[in-house]
């Protein structure tokens, strides 16, 4: 579908993926705008926006498209929950595609992450592991927020289980907990595992990105598919059918 997207975040390293992906699937990008730029200014000559932008900038985003009735992409991470739970009330007022990763390889890491956690039970202790480039600003990332958020919904837990690495005389692990280790380091693109061990067995799920031209492409399918639908929050699963 050729579409005209505003494209938030500009000079990011996605945003620059996404501004060299655009051609190649016949989407024009009618405007490339990063801080200190005017949003308001370019939302009347796009049908959606992209925004990789800075999660500071989410609110005054979603605003602009809700009065402007835009469909939104949104990408951008480093959300508090509660904070993020407040954008989401408003982002379901236009159609919005929210997702922590756009590679249609981790979205299937997301579902077979859901079915090995509904299948295994608390015997398997759960833990999440996820490596970026030296640069990257938040921890955890996006997509191990949403590995370890689907964990949780599938075990009936909340976030009080979650353990962000472990230091000093800890005691044993206990079968609710769900642990995460982040590790930053080199140009890594991004690379996760979900892991359940059990006494006799472990069950290792892995994704490692080596392009993120992947990302990009990614957010480009889901503008294309978010233009048109009905006001709500999607997800990549919503884009690729795999609910």
């Amino acid at each position: 579908m050729a579409i005209n997207v505003l494209l938030n975040g500009a000079k990011g390293r996605m945003g620059q993926a996404i501004a060299a992906a655009a051609p190649l699937l016949g989407i024009t990008i009618s405007a490339a705008i990063d801080a200190g730029d005017d949003l308001a200014t370019h939302l009347d000559t796009c049908d959606v926006v992209i925004d990789f932008s800075s999660h500071r900038a989410t609110r005054n985003l979603l605003e602009l498209a809700v009065a402007r009735h835009k469909a939104v992409v949104i990408g951008t991470t480093g959300h508090s929950a509660e904070e993020k739970t407040k954008l989401l009330e408003l982002a379901a007022n236009v159609p919005c595609v929210w997702a922590g990763n756009f590679s249609v390889g981790v979205n299937l890491l997301f579902a077979l992450t859901r079915r090995a956690a509904s299948v295994l039970g608390a015997d398997y202790d759960a833990e999440v592991i996820e490596m970026h480039h030296r640069f990257k600003k938040d921890a955890p990332s996006g997509t191990a927020a949403r590995l370890l958020e689907i964990i949780l919904e599938e075990r009936k837990l909340t976030s009080s289980a979650l353990r962000h690495g472990r230091e000093g005389i800890v005691g044993e692990r206990t079968s609710t907990e769900v642990g995460i280790h982040a590790l930053r380091g080199g140009d890594v693109v991004g690379d996760h595992t979900v892991m359940f061990a059990a006494l006799g067995e472990r069950i290792e799920l892995t994704h490692r990105a080596s392009d993120r031209g992947i990302f990009a492409s990614g957010a480009l399918r889901a503008a294309q598919w978010v233009v048109g639908q009905t006001p709500g929050v999607y997800d990549m699963q919503d884009v690729l059918g795999l609910k």
